[in-house]
């Protein structure tokens, strides 16, 4: 069952974080000519298994197909979120 994670966007930190139960998971990215760098995907073992990281990772997605940009996921767990999401492949730098 999916809960209803509040993710929020520091486009200064160049980050995606959610605060659940006290503890912040994020996934932070680095932005090149239009590609999104997707480098950690992190949550707290305290809040881990809830499906906070891929909503974090869905959140940077869906951020970098409004803005037009193509992923190049670094981080292995972005890169398997993205190949278990077909609907996201086309965005692959």
């Amino acid at each position: 069952m999916a809960m209803d994670i509040d993710i929020g966007h520091d486009p200064d930190a160049r980050r995606f974080s959610a605060l659940v139960d006290g503890h912040t998971g994020y996934a932070s990215y680095q932005l090149e000519d239009g590609v999104m760098t997707i480098d950690h995907t992190i949550v707290p073992r305290e809040i881990g298994g809830r499906g906070i990281a891929g909503a974090l990772v869905k959140a940077a997605l869906e951020h970098a197909r409004a803005e037009g940009w193509t992923v190049r996921p670094t981080c292995s767990y972005a890169d398997t979120w993205m190949r278990r999401h077909p609907e996201y492949e086309d965005m692959r730098a």
